[in-house]
């Protein structure tokens, strides 16, 4: 298929391209900052959110596509542009919807059906998860109305190579090699639910692969999951150290400016979701459990990526002096 690629240069866009060429697909990346790519992919410059950009760089393409993904929208005014391109023009435009879109749900493992907000004063996410519902509800109205073939994926937490920040798998493993305690808040039982990056690209590759995705949503997520404390010795076991870990009572953990862990898990809960239908309706399912994956992306860490971040454990510090003084570590 000819393929057009939003992004493509940084995490889910670039393990998508990757694995789209691996698969002979021919494809073409719209974005705003060059990285390495597959042999025979093509590039073209612009920053979709300059005004205009997208009907200016685009619109001479705009019959050149079997196939759109589109990885970097987070509003409605970021897909309305592409919608109004290749309304008519392409067979499958995939959105990189997120988990972030659900409510809090008693009842686990979360499936599509469960209830999600476009409020951002309600959804669990604030502006990040109601403006993906946002998105979702727009492309859906445009498949009702006149047959646009979108399907969104609600992806989870993400790990593995070429993660962009820091505070994720590579902050952690740099504090394990430094032998630096990490930080847990609360008592890290709460769940945290998974994905490989490449068994991502994998699943978006299979949307464009059937007919029946079309005007569907599905969960992509790991078959595994863990809690907070659990996954952070799971890293350490990668790395081959054990985690020092200093847990900070809620209370105290709650008033930490900024957070001293990025999943919000820990205080509102966790979230496990259901992958049955994406394995069932896409052929799908994900290789990587959390041993292997952690092991690969630990490896490109260790051998090529630790250059690519700055770490500043100066919060750390400040964090660990303050609970000293309180009596706690």
């Amino acid at each position: 298929m000819r393929v057009l690629v939003t992004g493509g240069n940084r995490y889910i866009g670039r393990h998508l391209v990757e694995e789209l060429a691996r698969r002979g697909h021919e494809v073409t990346v719209f974005n705003s900052h060059p990285s390495p790519l597959p042999e025979g992919v093509r590039r073209v410059h612009g920053d979709r959110k300059v005004p205009g950009v997208i009907e200016q760089v685009l619109g001479p393409l705009r019959d050149d596509f079997d196939a759109v993904f589109d990885n970097t929208s987070y509003q409605t005014t970021d897909v309305e542009p592409l919608v109004e391109l290749f309304r008519g023009r392409v067979k499958h435009y995939v959105f990189t919807s997120s988990t972030a879109v659900y409510l809090w749900s008693d009842v686990q493992p979360v499936t599509e059906e469960f209830p999600v907000s476009d409020d951002d004063a309600v959804n669990p996410a604030r502006a990040y998860g109601g403006g993906k519902v946002r998105c979702e509800r727009l492309l859906q109205a445009e498949y009702e109305r006149s047959g646009f073939p979108a399907t969104s994926l609600r992806v989870g937490h993400t790990l593995g190579p070429h993660s962009p920040l820091p505070t994720r798998d590579p902050g952690f493993f740099a504090r394990l090699e430094a032998g630096r305690p990490i930080l847990m808040p609360g008592d890290g039982m709460a769940a945290v639910h998974l994905v490989h990056i490449d068994d991502v690209a994998a699943a978006m590759c299979a949307v464009i692969e059937t007919e029946a995705s079309v005007g569907q949503v599905y969960n992509i997520n790991g078959a595994e999951f863990a809690g907070m404390a659990a996954y952070v010795r799971l890293m350490a076991e990668a790395v081959g150290v054990e985690a020092k870990l200093v847990h900070i009572p809620r209370d105290i953990a709650k008033a930490i400016r900024p957070p001293v862990i990025h999943w919000a898990e820990w205080y509102r809960g966790g979230m496990v979701f259901s992958i049955e239908k994406a394995k069932r309706e896409l052929g799908w399912a994900p290789k990587f459990g959390l041993r292997r994956g952690l092991a690969d992306s630990y490896a490109w860490f260790r051998e090529e990526g630790r250059d690519t971040y700055e770490f500043d454990f100066s919060h750390d510090d400040a964090v660990l002096k303050m609970l000293e003084e309180k009596g706690i570590a």
